[in-house]
């Protein structure tokens, strides 16, 4: 289950506040691009126009920063020994069910 919210002092931000900061953020980021390109088409060389660097795109959600050293294991319902356990086990079921409606 998930540990996000194990801290009972602080209570999680409402998912209004949540969506209107990233509906901003995503005006902010769109407005920045808007006027860029109005200033090269207006006749300004590209090399010349101040274009925003990486700081003003907003932080993702897998950030290469915020990366954990480790390598997760992969899950177990994915890995091939799993499914071919969970196929056997449904061939044998089957089996079971068929044996059972031959009598």
């Amino acid at each position: 289950m998930s540990q996000r919210h194990r801290s009972q002092d602080v209570a999680p931000p409402p998912k209004m506040d949540l969506r209107a900061h990233a509906h901003n953020e995503r005006h902010r980021i769109n407005s920045e691009l808007h006027a860029l390109a109005s200033q090269v088409s207006a006749g300004l060389e590209p090399e010349d126009a101040h274009e925003p660097g990486r700081a003003w795109v907003p932080e993702h959600h897998r950030s290469a920063d915020r990366v954990r050293s480790a390598p997760r294991q992969p899950r177990h319902w994915k890995m091939k020994m799993w499914k071919r356990r969970t196929a056997v086990r449904r061939a044998k079921a089957q089996a079971f069910r068929l044996a059972g409606a031959g009598d």
